[in-house]
């Protein structure tokens, strides 16, 4: 299976991957949902954006501990170094993931579609200032804008939000070109982003998952299933490219 999937991706013309949070496990960051996902030990609704704009100081307590604390040294794993690897050789295309860790980023891939947004970025709610979280004091909360004092808040969609643009239109816009597309460690329950895959497939577009269990995809469009943790997977795939 492993090297039908390296010759669908060697021969694709366009090759996408679409990532979710079992890439990012096995950095130590537990997915939200699930036997142990943080939404298991965190009220959901500390992430709605109304909750945040009516208790900004209580929302970013949590997301202080959780996010820019507990993760803090978080660094990408080989599979997302893999990818980047894929796309300096021109195999892999883009990379559209639902994850906000950034990760993507810091292992080298330069064409990511962040379709849930980014933690690594503060935004401010009055003039909209961008900063990066590591140039913002995290010490007294909620964190000020320096231009206007307004309240700033993680750059990645809440509930009750809508998806970024422009994200969310070029992650689409892969639908139409990609011939391949990569799943890894997403189990296809979280609207809008799980009809991107869906979209692809009935464009035509081969598809090859990588989970450590079957999800919403597996049985519906998935072509080749690779039954594995993201690392291992890849390392594989890797191994099976290499001999083409």
């Amino acid at each position: 299976m492993y090297a039908k999937a390296a010759m669908m991706i060697k021969s694709a013309r366009r090759c996408v991957a679409f990532t979710g949070a079992g890439i990012s496990v096995e950095s130590g960051i537990p997915p939200f949902r699930g036997e142990n996902g943080l939404w298991n030990r965190y009220d959901p609704a500390t992430f709605d954006i109304e909750y945040f704009l009516s208790h900004s100081t209580q929302s970013w307590e949590v997301m202080r501990d959780v996010f820019y604390n507990l993760f803090s040294g978080i660094k990408p794993n080989t599979a997302h170094y893999s990818l980047a690897e894929l796309e300096q050789r021109g195999l892999v295309k883009a990379i559209i993931t639902q994850n906000v860790d950034n990760l993507h980023t810091e292992a080298g891939s330069s064409v990511v579609h962040e379709f849930h947004g980014s933690l690594k970025r503060l935004v401010c709610l009055n003039c909209h200032k961008s900063v990066k979280v590591d140039q913002t004091d995290l010490a007294a909360l909620p964190p000020r804008c320096d231009h206007c004092r307004g309240i700033m808040k993680p750059d990645a969609v809440f509930f009750g939000e809508s998806i970024p643009e422009p994200a969310h239109s070029r992650s689409f816009k892969e639908c139409e070109q990609a011939d391949c597309f990569v799943l890894i460690g997403t189990t296809g329950e979280v609207a809008p982003a799980n009809l991107i895959p869906r979209m692809a497939k009935e464009r035509g577009a081969v598809i090859i998952e990588i989970n450590t269990t079957s999800s919403l995809y597996t049985r519906s469009i998935t072509d080749v299933f690779l039954k594995n943790r993201a690392t291992l997977a890849m390392e594989k795939l890797m191994e099976e490219i290499d001999k083409l």
